[in-house]
């Protein structure tokens, strides 16, 4: 079996919607991404969670976690003496929400990185904390795996002030994060950030593309995703791929993270783009009808659509 790393943090989620009777609690931040995994991963490969757990919900959460039938070595489920990380995720509408961060989780060292690299044959990573690594351990990233990376940047955008609540940041280095990974995306605000709102985006951003990145991806809701491509010479490739149309429900959490477990799993069956971002947009979708990672297991499992490179 080939051996996909999956490193983000495990979330305890409040998620408050308007559009739900009341509160919902359960698990999520990188449970979602391991939803997705379980139905979109290739045949002959498995997931290596990478993940920092707190003691006051270790038990619990490594139950969960070796309960995905794609986890195979789960040798690098950590516990760490901090409470463990929860969010209230307080929704005014689909697309603005109040993030509210508590429990103390630490990210991995650099010396920590590079011996989870050895064992892997490609790497995923989510910054759901935004403090899962350093920019060091990026960059040992960059310099020391030999299969394919995709990370999504998402929380490394967001500072964090004294009452927990999440706020948006220019991140330093922002060219040189992303160039630590083949493909990274990022949601439209995030991505006004990482060019510094400058008035041609896409060419500030064409400096990433310097290092390993190849591919940006910007994800836009129900609008699809702008793909910036790099090419040998010249200003990037930058092309759009819409949504299919149709109804669906509206619970936001975590979509971006089954559309890059998605996508991220056809490129590594060998998938053209334009494939893998097309089964991306119906996973997410189908998720868009779930709340909280517990739920969208389920549902992924037994309504998503079946990825076109697996046999399962």
């Amino acid at each position: 079996m080939k051996r996909l790393g999956v490193l983000g943090t495990l979330v305890r989620d409040t998620i408050r919607h308007p559009a739900a009777p009341g509160p919902v609690r359960a698990w999520g931040g990188i449970a979602y991404a391991l939803a997705a995994f379980e139905v979109a991963l290739p045949n002959g490969w498995s997931t290596v969670p990478i993940v920092k757990i707190g003691g006051d919900l270790y038990a619990r959460a490594t139950s969960f976690i070796r309960s995905f039938t794609r986890v195979g070595d789960s040798r690098f489920l950590h516990m760490v003496p901090e409470p463990n990380n929860r969010v209230e995720l307080v929704y005014a509408n689909d697309a603005d929400r109040l993030e509210i961060l508590s429990g103390g989780v630490p990210g991995w060292a650099v010396r920590d990185v590079g011996e989870f690299l050895k064992d892997l044959d490609a790497l995923y990573v989510n910054f759901i904390s935004g403090m899962e690594l350093t920019l060091s351990g990026a960059r040992r990233i960059r310099d020391g795996l030999a299969g394919p990376s995709h990370a999504d940047l998402h929380s490394l955008f967001l500072g964090v002030e004294s009452d927990g609540r999440r706020v948006p940041r220019y991140l330093r280095s922002s060219e040189e994060w992303a160039g630590c990974f083949d493909t990274v995306q990022m949601n439209e605000d995030e991505f006004a950030m990482f060019s510094r709102g400058a008035a041609d985006p896409v060419r500030a951003a064409a400096s990433a593309f310097e290092g390993r990145l190849r591919m940006i991806a910007v994800t836009r809701g129900s609008e699809g995703v702008k793909v910036i491509a790099a090419r040998r010479d010249g200003d990037p490739n930058v092309w759009d791929v819409p949504t299919s149309s149709g109804p669906a429900s509206s619970e936001p959490t975590g979509c971006g993270d089954v559309w890059g477990a998605a996508f991220f799993s056809g490129a590594l069956a060998g998938a053209d783009r334009g494939t893998a971002i097309t089964y991306a947009h119906a996973l997410a979708r189908c998720k868009l009808r779930c709340r909280g990672a517990d739920e969208t297991r389920r549902h992924l499992a037994e309504e998503g659509p079946r990825p076109p490179w697996s046999s399962r």
